[in-house]
């Protein structure tokens, strides 16, 4: 305890030594990053190709670019004229040649999205007078083969334009608050929500067949009325989901359950798809081969088109119809004298077909009547007026249709859907049961069996 402690400062050592060392030191660290600087000076002057490349010359990787195309390798073909464009010294039109064989060979390994960049690069690296053909075909066929037919439009309607400033697609239809959305993003939007509805048919479908009947569906879009009602829909759902964020109801129990079993459905869904997408391929001849053998389900019933003046008594019905019988214009004296104010304006015309049975479009259940429209030739008023429960009816039949078998492009996407869910259906079973196997689910009938009740014993009677 009696040593104490010492706070006194330690001796100054001689500074001679510790300066040499570090000048030393300092000389060292020029000397390296001299060195550094003059590998980076040397490493400028070689062709700035890529590292995988290792020593290849401009040629060598051209000439390698070559072999793989010729071998079906698109994708690494492409990869190594991307390597070259390193090469110094090319001329902005070989560039866009160049840009032009790399969207080419990406377009063959289907990669259209990656392709399109490439054309686009050539189109902006020079201005090729020989390539601008083929420049917009490549463009409109990688447009098609991905299925954006949306954004297809838009782009030929800039390359037609007379005013090629104006870029199409881009008017505004909508504001929400600062955020503007233009034409060209409510196709878009329209687009997505027809692939999302068609994405359980995608497992059944190949890409064409896909891509067709989505361009079907999108020319209902083509209807300014269609695209706006689609359009206050899509708003009226989006400004919903900013204010329940606002709200943070995302936050709530009850929410979280919702979307978790949300999610689990679609999951579920997903993998079911995918399973279908790899076990099923419905190509164009197994449809005609479905439709072949099912043509009895594809038959158009035997139809007619029926013209009416409806009267509340039969003496004026009787009237009318000497006065038609006789040669006078139907269809006027519909207009001035039938009680049916839905086909009045049209002279009793119904539009819709009248099929054999006992109803009549546009006039009720009516047996007889029925039987006496198909009984008779076309055109022809029928003998005698009906009775119906909404009045007298005299009748001329416009048009007779016989049986019709529809053909095989009337019907093929019916026959796709009832090809598909057949299918669908086989494949589905054996899957959920190697599912349940797999995770080894055994479910316990009994438990969940009603429960059998007791048959009272009978009492013996006294005598």
């Amino acid at each position: 305890m009696g040593e104490k402690l010492d706070f006194s400062l330690p001796e100054k050592q001689s500074r001679g030594s510790a300066a040499g060392v570090f000048t030393g030191l300092l000389l060292m660290v020029l000397v390296v990053l001299a060195a550094v600087n003059l590998v980076a000076v040397l490493s400028a002057k070689k062709p700035a190709l890529s590292a995988r490349d290792g020593d290849f010359s401009a040629e060598q990787v051209k000439t390698l670019a070559a072999r793989l195309a010729q071998r079906s390798l698109y994708r690494q073909a492409a990869a190594a004229w991307e390597d070259y464009l390193a090469t110094p010294g090319l001329t902005a039109p070989e560039r866009a040649n160049i840009h032009f064989q790399i969207g080419m060979l990406l377009e063959k390994a289907g990669l259209y999205g990656d392709a399109i960049e490439q054309y686009y690069r050539s189109e902006v690296a020079a201005d090729v007078a020989e390539l601008r053909a083929q420049l917009n075909a490549h463009i409109k066929e990688c447009f098609e083969k991905s299925g954006r037919f949306a954004a297809l439009r838009y782009e030929l309607m800039d390359r037609t334009s007379l005013k090629p400033a104006e870029t199409a697609g881009g008017k505004i239809v909508a504001e929400i608050g600062a955020e503007k959305i233009t034409e060209a993003q409510l196709d878009a939007t329209i687009e997505q929500s027809l692939e999302n509805q068609w994405a359980s048919m995608a497992a059944f479908m190949t890409p064409e067949q896909l891509n067709e009947q989505k361009k079907r569906a999108l020319e209902q879009f083509r209807d300014p009325k269609a695209k706006q009602e689609f359009l206050q829909t899509w708003l009226a759902q989006e400004i919903l989901y900013r204010q329940a964020l606002q709200e943070q109801l995302s936050e709530k129990p009850e929410v979280q359950r919702l979307v978790h079993d949300l999610t689990r459905g679609v999951l579920s869904q997903q993998l079911m798809n995918e399973r279908l997408a790899s076990q099923i391929n419905i190509t164009d001849t197994d449809l005609q081969t479905y439709y072949a053998a099912n043509t009895s389900k594809y038959v158009e019933p035997t139809r007619a088109r029926i013209s009416h003046i409806l009267v509340s008594e039969e003496q004026r019905a009787n009237e009318l119809l000497k006065r038609a019988k006789d040669g006078a214009d139907f269809a006027a004296l519909a207009k001035e004298f039938s009680a049916d104010k839905s086909t009045k304006d049209s002279g009793g015309r119904i539009a819709e077909d009248v099929l054999k049975g006992p109803f009549v479009p546009g006039i009720g259940d009516a047996n007889d009547l029925n039987a006496g429209i198909f009984g008779a030739s076309a055109p022809f008023v029928l003998d005698k007026p009906f009775k119906t429960e909404k009045g007298w009816e005299v009748v001329k039949v416009e048009e007779k249709h016989p049986q019709r078998q529809k053909s095989f492009d009337e019907v093929k996407q019916q026959v796709m859907m009832q090809l598909s869910r057949q299918k669908s259906q086989d494949v589905q079973r054996e899957y959920i049961q190697e599912m349940m196997d797999k995770h080894q689910v055994v479910i316990h009938t009994s438990v969940l069996a009603p429960a059998q009740q007791e048959t009272p014993k009978e009492t013996p009677s006294k005598p």
